[in-house]
């Protein structure tokens, strides 16, 4: 059964030469115009940029002042009146932008939707439940999803929340929902998206137009026909049409890829309202900072010297766990531990490195920073250092290999607590302090720092 049919729209005619009319004789043919030819004008000099007011195929001073405007334009004499010449030509100009997109009139069955799609640039590929997906069949990188699924009000919201998480959905554009429905537009420098969905008797049906930025005169065209033309019908994707493949990855949603953080580092909880303190390196030149993919927050405090950044969510937060920092001597040699996010995002708890404290300067005799026999990854800096107590020695620093340097894998460097402390008081950011040494279990330890280290990612 072939769930998808489509019927090609009507070919537009061969323009007819006419003779050319006075204003009478052109009066005399307007008038033999019905409603939706009168609107289909005003539509096209709106488009053209000389109509500014509503399309109700009434030509009234604004009607004929526009086409005034028009013929002025085109080197015609401003009637005020277009001639059948004057008509055919700024249709075929309005027309001519969807010159090769094909649009036809889908009607899905499976999905249980139906709109017109540019199938002159994009052909059907595959169902991805929620998604039905029309992928680029030529040079231009356009796409359009259907959007089909079960649902409720909460659902629909859901579906609002992760659509922006999508590549096809950039960060930047007009965004609105309401109790029943919502629209997302996404802008970037390589494409311009428009989603919409609405809740209709318990299911959720909607669509996308993907398509490359810069192209804003046959993207807009485009998505007017298919908002126009945009009908539900009887019927719902079903789940199990999407067949498992190798092609899975849990940076997916429908088979389209989540949108991912320029970097991403690791922070760790200092007080009670969810501030955050993490490596400098992770807030350089970002649109957007969140905690562990859920909650957007600003720099309040940035130390470039010592390499630290405290970050506050935009929202309070209630942290499970709140790090200690040990302003004790701790002793050389002994076993410290680093929390942290060594592959970003994929997994959804921190992991411990374990390791020894191996001198309590760095390198070059630097007095702010202790030096770790530890092996650590990139995303594990801006982690806390734990001593066997569970308390904080310092914050693991990234890597810093410039001038042709190459260090062991095993010689890493955390900025002195001491250091730490003195930078957030000079904010009036107070921390929890101890001085007692006492010992912790590693499986407590890990527990502990599952509660008080967080993704910190750069967007």
């Amino acid at each position: 059964m072939a769930p998808i049919e489509g019927a090609p729209l009507a070919e537009v005619s061969a323009p007819v030469v006419i003779p050319t009319e006075t204003r009478r004789q052109a009066q005399a043919s307007e008038k033999l115009l019905d409603r939706d030819q009168r609107k289909n004008l005003q539509t096209a000099l709106k488009w053209a940029g000389f109509y500014a007011s509503a399309i109700d195929g009434a030509y009234g001073r604004g009607t004929r002042a526009s086409m005034r405007a028009w013929q002025n334009a085109n080197n015609a004499e401003p009637t005020g009146v277009l001639t059948t010449t004057q008509r055919a030509t700024l249709l075929a100009s309005y027309n001519a932008v969807l010159d090769g997109m094909g649009l036809t009139l889908v009607r899905d069955y499976a999905s249980g939707i139906e709109m017109l799609v540019p199938t002159g640039v994009v052909a059907f590929s595959e169902y991805e439940p929620p998604f039905v997906r029309f992928d680029p069949k030529g040079n231009l990188d356009a796409s359009v999803l259907f959007i089909s699924q079960d649902g409720d009000q909460n659902r629909l919201f859901g579906l609002y929340e992760i659509l922006q998480t999508l590549t096809i959905v950039p960060n930047d554009g007009p965004r609105k929902r309401d109790n029943r429905s919502f629209e997302l537009e996404g802008i970037d420098d390589d494409i311009h998206s428009y989603t919409y969905a609405k809740l209709d008797n318990g299911t959720i049906k909607g669509f996308s137009l993907i398509w490359p930025a810069g192209d804003d005169e046959r993207r807009r065209r485009v998505l007017d026909e298919m908002k126009a033309s945009f009908v539900v019908l009887d019927g719902v994707l079903d789940p199990s049409l999407a067949a498992p493949s190798e092609n899975q990855g849990i940076d997916q949603v429908g088979g389209l890829a989540v949108r991912k953080p320029k970097m991403s580092r690791t922070g760790f909880f200092i007080n009670d309202a969810g501030t955050v303190l993490t490596t400098a390196e992770a807030v350089g030149s970002c649109d957007r900072i969140s905690l562990n993919s859920e909650h957007d927050a600003q720099v309040v405090h940035l130390d470039d010297a010592l390499g630290l950044a405290v970050l506050r969510p935009d929202v309070a937060l209630s942290p499970l766990g709140v790090v200690t920092f040990q302003t004790g001597i701790p002793r050389l040699q002994t076993s410290v531990a680093v929390a942290g996010f060594p592959y970003g995002g994929v997994l959804v708890t921190p992991s411990l490195t374990f390791g020894r404290l191996a001198d309590m300067r760095g390198l070059n005799g630097e007095e702010t920073i202790k030096r770790l026999a530890l092996t650590a990854q990139s995303g594990d800096a801006g982690g806390p250092v734990f001593d066997n107590a569970g308390s904080v020695l310092g914050m693991l620093l990234p890597r810093n290999e410039s001038g042709g340097r190459v260090l062991p894998q095993d010689v890493s460097f955390s900025v002195d607590s001491d250091e730490i402390l003195a930078s957030l008081n000079t904010a009036g950011i107070a921390a929890q302090t101890t001085d007692a040494v006492t010992f912790m279990s590693p499986e407590t330890l890990t527990l502990r720092a599952a509660d008080n280290t967080v993704l910190v990612s750069c967007w």
